[in-house]
């Protein structure tokens, strides 16, 4: 069945002018807020795209290679992987967001994908919160990875905070987000980024798990990428642009009309995916890499591998389904699987290490 988020939104107006003053402030609103614009407001970005159309596979007619052999699995930070696919962290914090997290983790389980959860910050300053960032039960042999602003490291959070995140999702590895220009349009918005990195840095030796770093959707490039690779950082997920913008989804929440119009100017901001996964790769050849922002295939995701990135992520085009229903969302893993394995096919490929190898993507 459908996942009702009529009685968290029943407060909201359709008026982007109301939206603030309905959500100042309030962390887990906001939270719903951000899930019901991606779900039903055109939030992606324009006039840039991921960059996975410059580059295409050339077709292998005699691959000397029985499909049923091809196989996906793969490893990242010590951990075995049926997949080399990340379903992207998108949400927690209300009710139904709780029930979005709950089937994200019941098909990454059955399927092996490797799984994020939204923000923890909400849980963090509520605890009644914290069940809907609880996904272990659901998904106890996959990776989970907690999520929390790395800004918010300007704003009094610590390694304890960060800790306590990670307890609260049982999760196998921490990510903080930047997300500088989202939080310059955002209402409640936070922009202390000043001496950030010595703050990640700090995290990334008090805690006991791998600590990551990713981007919202305008992508890291590689000397910012070495920048973090060399305070400790255990991995980066580029997060480019071409997917979501989020300049766009606090537009429709601001009530500020300087804010909303110049939001607009940032709509193709960033640097595309693609380039973000090649540009890290060479930077730094044995990072730890995901690749997501504006995935919207299998074929994007064997690109997305090919040039580099060891696992590939998905994000918003797998909120809908997951609201839809279980069977929509098993549909869309489902297929994304069939497509990455079908470009192995077509090129030749009979793992998931030689497709990172292969000379047969080539840029158009």
């Amino acid at each position: 069945m459908p996942i009702n988020m009529n009685d968290e939104m029943k407060t909201t107006t359709r008026t982007s002018a109301s939206r603030s003053h309905l959500l100042e402030g309030k962390t887990e609103e906001r939270k719903i807020e951000h899930v019901r614009l991606c779900l039903n407001e055109d939030v992606g970005a324009r006039g840039i795209t991921a960059g996975f159309e410059r580059y295409r596979f050339r077709h292998n007619a005699l691959p000397e290679l029985n499909y049923d052999d091809i196989t996906l699995n793969t490893s990242f930070l010590g951990r075995s992987l049926r997949t080399p696919l990340l379903i992207s962290s998108m949400t927690g914090g209300s009710a139904a967001a709780g029930e979005i997290n709950a089937r994200l983790a019941e098909a990454a389980q059955r399927r092996g994908w490797a799984l994020g959860v939204g923000s923890v910050r909400a849980a963090l300053e509520r605890p009644e919160l914290e069940p809907t960032f609880r996904v272990r039960e659901r998904a106890p042999d996959v990776p989970v990875i907690a999520n929390l602003g790395a800004v918010q490291l300007s704003y009094g959070f610590g390694a304890g905070d960060c800790r306590r995140a990670v307890d609260i999702a049982e999760a196998d590895w921490l990510v903080l987000h930047l997300n500088g220009l989202q939080e310059v349009f955002q209402p409640e918005g936070n922009t202390g980024f000043g001496s950030l990195l010595p703050k990640i840095e700090e995290v990334c030796r008090s805690l006991e798990v791998p600590v990551g770093v990713k981007e919202v959707g305008w992508g890291i490039d590689g000397e910012t990428a070495l920048r973090l690779y060399g305070a400790g950082v255990s991995f980066i997920d580029v997060s480019g642009a071409g997917g979501t913008s989020w300049s766009q989804v606090e537009k429709f929440r601001s009530a500020d009309p300087v804010k909303r119009a110049a939001a607009e100017a940032f709509a193709d901001w960033g640097i595309p995916t693609a380039d973000c996964i090649a540009d890290v790769r060479a930077a730094a050849p044995g990072g730890a890499l995901i690749g997501s922002g504006g995935l919207r295939s299998g074929v994007d995701a064997a690109k997305a591998l090919a040039l580099g990135a060891d696992l590939a992520g998905f994000g918003r085009n797998l909120l809908g389904p997951a609201v839809e229903s279980e069977a929509a969302l098993e549909a869309a893993l489902a297929q994304a699987e069939l497509e990455l394995k079908t470009a192995m096919f077509g090129i030749g490929v009979p793992s998931v290490d030689a497709l990172r190898a292969t000379p047969r993507l080539v840029r158009m």
